[in-house]
């Protein structure tokens, strides 16, 4: 089947853009290498971190802030119905947005996909099939993945990103956060408030380099007032799997005695970097052919080059910054509106 327009993944930018252009009256379609909508905010990112903070927050009040108003209690810690409260929470948003998909009559599938030139968009299932769809117009919205640590593998178990400290069997005893932003930090809080001893080890002078200094500084006054550790100006040599969890190698940024620390899981968010799986090979030796943002923004190669003209991107695989924020909030997006 030929459609108007099809747009890879469906995350915040993605399925508004999908939804927009439906309604615009092209025939869209969306693929998405996940089981489930949403892209990582939905599914890892924004929806079930901020779930975990605010059970988290509850259950620290109730630990420490209650006796302050004369009300005594010793609450008792249920992780397992707290990741069940974070995942229904998740749930419903993905429901939401497969609702909305199916409301505007978008055909949706469920692979990954790959873009084998002008208006081709291949499509391979967990299963192996592959089939290939035609179209006028792509629309790039591929969102970002985790930032490794070149010789560091992630086994979600011991050495975790953020999906893997998402759903922590249990609460660590020692948790090292590699990254001061602002996903380190708030998954750190959660931990902190359940009883982990954190430690956040930082590269830069100060944490969340995103943000207004002032900002950042009462920032960590605040998780320092938590009972968070932060160790500044500290880079990272090398993390070793121990028998009982893991072992940091860290000296000081501009060198120095080097030192090492114990813990039980570490987290490494040290940032996130764009997901190129299904357009990457296109787009290395294109022309400085303009990609339009979904923030109605003209983005030119060399940022974000586009090498066909009927090829349009969201503004988060091109954006410095990945977030949701990036690219959800402009409904009336550019690419719908441009492939009209």
């Amino acid at each position: 089947m030929a459609y108007d327009v099809i747009v890879i993944g469906t995350g915040p930018g993605g399925y508004v853009c999908a939804i927009r252009a439906a309604q615009l009256g092209l025939k869209t379609a969306v693929v998405e290498k996940r089981a489930t909508h949403g892209g990582t905010c939905l599914n890892v990112g924004c929806i079930p971190s901020k779930a975990l903070l605010h059970a988290s927050e509850a259950y620290a009040e109730a630990a420490n802030g209650f006796a302050e108003m004369g009300v005594k209690v010793s609450p008792t810690l249920d992780l397992k119905t707290m990741l069940k409260f974070k995942d229904e929470g998740v749930a419903g948003n993905v429901q939401g947005v497969e609702f909305l998909l199916k409301k505007n009559k978008i055909d949706s599938f469920q692979g990954t996909a790959k873009i084998l030139g002008e208006g081709k968009v291949e499509v391979t299932s967990g299963e192996g099939k592959t089939e290939t769809l035609e179209t006028k117009n792509i629309v790039i919205a591929t969102g970002s993945e985790v930032a490794k640590i070149p010789g560091v593998e992630i086994d979600e178990e011991v050495i975790v990103s953020s999906t893997g400290a998402l759903a922590l069997p249990k609460v660590p005893k020692k948790l090292v956060v590699i990254g001061g932003g602002y996903i380190g930090l708030e998954l750190g809080s959660v931990w902190r408030r359940l009883g982990s001893e954190v430690t956040v080890v930082e590269m830069l002078d100060r944490i969340t380099p995103g943000l207004d200094g002032e900002v950042g500084k009462q920032f960590m006054k605040i998780l320092k007032r938590q009972g968070m550790e932060f160790k500044l100006s500290t880079k990272v040599v090398s993390i070793e799997k121990t028998a009982k969890g893991a072992k940091i190698t860290v000296e000081p940024a501009e060198g120095g005695k080097q030192e090492t620390i114990d813990c039980d899981v570490v987290l490494v968010s040290i940032g996130r970097i764009p997901n190129t799986e299904a357009w990457a090979p296109r787009m290395s030796a294109s022309p400085p052919t303009s990609a339009v943002a979904s923030r109605s923004t003209a983005i030119t190669a060399p940022i974000c080059p586009a090498p066909m003209p009927s090829v349009m991107s969201s503004r988060v695989p091109c954006s410095p910054t990945r977030p949701r924020t990036k690219a959800s909030p402009s409904p009336r997006s550019s690419p719908a509106r441009r492939a009209m």
